[in-house]
């Protein structure tokens, strides 16, 4: 096998390495993110307030 022939191999290796790697964490982000629950959005706040005075010579 020549010398070329050896890289483009490990060359290959390494791309279906990445793929398996990238299959199991996309595997493993859809279990654990399928289980979460969407909560409802909160209420809105009330506007209209009181204003605090903010009196620091005191």
């Amino acid at each position: 096998m020549t010398h070329a022939e050896e890289v483009m191999n490990r060359a290959m290796a390494v791309v279906d390495a990445s793929r398996v790697r990238r299959e199991r964490e996309e595997e493993r982000r859809r279990l654990i993110f399928g289980r979460i629950q969407l909560t409802p959005p909160l209420p809105a706040l009330k506007r209209g307030g009181t204003q605090l005075s903010l009196n620091l010579d005191s």
